[in-house]
């Protein structure tokens, strides 16, 4: 890994690239209230989701102290429960390798993909930093889609956008745990 790459993400980085790196709930939650709200569905959203749970995966990365990992864990967590959908952790080394592949810089954790159960090299991210429990499911929906056959180019436009609400790090990449 280069220098440049190591380096820790500065204000001015975060700011050019909309990426939000929290260390407190209170931070965290200012920034989600932020986010806009998915609110329109199509007809059968619930039907996919239920119906495709047994074809897909979610992975996400996490890290010790990271307020937005667990955040994200929690959501992913009731989804699973609601559409029933596998849902794990990947390492470090595996969710970088994942952005470099689909050319994403890494911004930290968490990220959310989505793939198919028999085939770990088509992947889609659907979550980058924590999210609104309906903005997750309507870029899984759209990511199951897109993995099923709807051209790449309508499922992305229609995709809630990442919020790059992230773990806060230190000077040596350490996630900056609340003092509370």
């Amino acid at each position: 890994m280069s220098g440049a790459m190591a380096r820790p993400i500065t204000r001015a980085d975060a700011m050019r690239a909309a990426i939000h790196p929290v260390a407190t709930n209170a931070d965290m939650q200012r920034w989600l209230s932020r986010v806009p709200v998915t609110k329109d569905f199509p007809p059968d959203f619930a039907a996919t989701l239920g119906g495709e749970a047994s074809l897909f995966i979610i992975e996400m990365t996490t890290a010790p102290g990271c307020l937005p990992c667990a955040d994200l864990w929690a959501k992913l967590a009731q989804y699973s429960r609601h559409y029933h959908w596998q849902v794990r952790t990947i390492g470090g080394d595996e969710a970088l390798l994942r952005s470099g592949r689909l050319g994403l810089p890494w911004v930290g954790h968490p990220v959310a993909w989505i793939r198919p159960v028999a085939d770990a090299d088509r992947i889609i991210p659907i979550a980058i930093g924590t999210d609104h429990g309906v903005n997750l499911a309507r870029n899984a929906y759209l990511a199951a889609k897109m993995l099923t056959g709807v051209r790449p180019a309508v499922g992305l436009r229609a995709m809630a956008r990442f919020t790059g609400i992230v773990g806060a790090v230190d000077r040596v990449g350490a996630t900056v745990r609340s003092s509370r």
